[in-house]
């Protein structure tokens, strides 16, 4: 297992990037290795998030100097979406069958943490965040179908999407955890637009299903002050509370959002106008 430290950064700094310390800071560029799992711990709410991709072999979960806890989440909190072939975690013993673009949470204090793919032919892709808790919750499988389904946007303002939120008050209960996976429809490309800030959380965003040759222009930064990295396939980018985030792709695409902070509420956000961004 591989822990990457990432540290905050301050947004008068941030401004000064130039591309490669932008993506050096916020971008995760690899996220899924085989028989591997991959982390990135951020000091933006210190939440950590990554890739445990089964392929030959089963995958524990394991602590790490960095966390000075007894087990992965003696402390923590965690979400799993699956995007490849089917799955098993098994969580103390338990196992549960973790099928594709279904979803898990698991809650505070579950000692052994293990992932398996059922075929290595076509080898399981959990995607993983983890947060800090302060209260145990019960364990939730979130199957795609039961997920929270919320429809927005319009072809007109290419921005058709659906929000399926998995780890959300109203599916399941978690300490400041929040996740779910958005789609974009064909001849789509905008999400998250018009765009926003939360100060009362940061996020973490996961492209995926980017077609070969297309990419994602990630748009970040203050309202006034934006930058864009550009995205390929199975990447993650840190965005910071004070940040939008927001993208465009070349193509439509799908992506999964982590959230964690001081609330849960969705819808708890700063909006702002097109016209007033620069």
């Amino acid at each position: 297992m591989k822990l990457e430290v990432r540290y905050a950064n301050h947004p008068n700094d941030s401004k000064n990037y130039d591309t490669a310390k932008l993506r050096a800071n916020y971008l995760v560029e690899e996220v899924f290795k085989a028989d591997d799992i991959l982390l990135v711990y951020s000091h933006q709410d210190r939440i950590i998030a990554g890739g445990v991709m089964p392929v030959s072999k089963a995958l524990k979960l394991e602590t790490s100097d960095e966390l000075r806890a007894a087990y992965f989440l003696e402390r923590r909190e965690l979400g799993i979406i699956n995007i490849g072939g089917n799955g098993v975690v098994t969580l103390d013993g338990k196992k549960y069958e973790v099928k594709s673009k279904d979803g898990l949470y698991v809650g505070m204090g579950t000692k052994d943490v293990v992932f398996e793919s059922v075929d290595p032919n076509n080898p399981a892709k959990f995607y993983i965040a983890s947060s800090p808790a302060h209260k145990t919750y019960p364990t939730y499988y979130i199957d795609f179908e039961k997920a929270n389904h919320r429809p927005c946007g319009d072809s007109e303002t290419l921005n058709k999407r659906v929000i399926n939120q998995y780890i959300h008050p109203d599916v399941c209960k978690s300490c400041q955890l929040a996740m779910g996976m958005t789609d974009l429809a064909p001849g789509s490309g905008w999400n998250t637009m018009p765009s926003h800030t939360h100060e009362r959380r940061m996020e973490v965003y996961f492209y995926f299903n980017i077609k070969p040759g297309q990419v994602v222009f990630h748009m970040m930064g203050e309202p006034k002050e934006t930058r864009h990295i550009v995205m390929q396939n199975e990447q993650l980018v840190i965005s910071p509370s004070w940040s939008i985030h927001s993208g465009i792709g070349t193509s439509n695409y799908s992506f999964i959002w982590a959230m964690c902070g001081e609330n849960q509420e969705f819808d708890d956000m700063d909006n702002i106008d097109n016209t007033d961004l620069r």
